[in-house]
């Protein structure tokens, strides 16, 4: 079985409320129209171009049957919830992973889903995410690479990380606008650079952090091939060795930590591609698209993968085999 498990899926619910805006405070994302009929969802610091199967299933499932894929694990995607007010953001999570659940169920063969959390409110994200697993039958959650500007190793986000690992489920960290976004408000630099560099910084605060060694048993996955950090591995290894400041937390090399998380296969180029999987190894690689955002890799992420020179048991993993087992299904 082939798996995406890198794509995104917006709810009618949840544009329709975001549209609505919030009575209780400043809106964070908008829903509007641009000058050739195209919805676009937009943020402070980006937006989306709402394509069809962003949210029609039908043409999803045509989409995938066209390149192969047999199942989509189905994630929101930016501007998420956490930087509405705290009721704004628990009700567009709720009506979310309600509507994830829903397809989940009816659709058992073709799709599961990640929930979204209400991370502005730790204990909300806390109480949502179990909600989302034994309630909705969600299999696990995707956080975003910041929080309003918070980094995710903040002491106050522990109990999220904590619930996944009692809850034995992944949780899979995918960008939003930048802690820094300075000089990337042209050429669409913040999806281009900006996602990668923050979500590599939220990967790294969380492995100097020590993280991985105070819950050994907790099951990251990080999308964009890792962001920037395969190109900065050894810049990194040899850093721990020099800078008193990275073993204040970390009591063994970064490889370590690192070797541990899961990425996907969205960066867009083999030679990157299998860098990144010689690095990581045949358990840790999962099948991405980043379908059907504008740069989707779709069409060509099958072939991709299909093209490293590695044996066919080993593209079994990546394609589908990796995801079945990180999830339990």
């Amino acid at each position: 079985m082939i798996v995406d498990f890198h794509n995104h899926f917006y709810p009618k619910v949840y544009l329709e409320e975001l549209a609505a805006g919030d009575s209780t405070g400043p809106r964070y994302a908008t829903v509007r129209k641009d000058s050739l009929g195209r919805t676009i969802v937009e943020y402070s610091g980006d937006y989306n171009v709402v394509a069809g199967a962003h949210v029609d299933l039908e043409s999803r499932l045509r989409a995938m049957k066209k390149v192969g894929i047999d199942m989509q694990v189905l994630t929101l995607t930016t501007p998420g919830v956490e930087r509405e007010s705290i009721e704004k953001g628990m009700k567009l999570a709720r009506l979310t992973n309600d509507e994830f659940g829903a397809i989940t169920e009816k659709h058992p063969d073709e799709f599961t889903a990640l929930a979204t959390l209400p991370m502005q409110s730790t204990a909300d994200a806390v109480e949502e995410l179990e909600r989302a697993v034994k309630e909705c039958g969600l299999r696990g959650a995707m956080i975003f690479s910041n929080v309003c500007g918070r980094p995710l190793d903040s002491a106050e986000l522990t109990p999220v990380f904590e619930k996944a690992v009692k809850l034995d489920v992944p949780l899979f960290i995918h960008p939003t606008t930048p802690i820094n976004s300075t000089a990337m408000e042209d050429y669409r630099l913040v999806p281009i650079m900006g996602f990668g560099v923050d979500t590599t910084l939220a990967l790294l605060r969380l492995v100097f952090s020590g993280i991985f060694e105070r819950l050994p048993d907790l099951k990251l996955v990080i999308t964009h091939t890792g962001g920037v950090f395969p190109f900065l591995r050894g810049r990194i290894e040899a850093a721990y060795e020099a800078y008193p400041e990275c073993k204040a937390r970390l009591h063994r090399p970064p490889s370590n930590s690192l070797r541990k998380v899961w990425i996907d296969t969205v960066c867009y180029d083999t030679d990157i591609l299998s860098s990144a999987y010689a690095f990581s190894g045949e358990n840790k690689v999962m099948l991405g698209t980043d379908f059907p955002h504008q740069i989707s890799d779709l069409d060509r992420a099958v072939s991709r993968v299909r093209a490293m020179k590695v044996g066919e048991d080993e593209k079994s993993k990546i394609l589908g085999g990796n995801a079945l087992k990180l999830l339990k299904l």
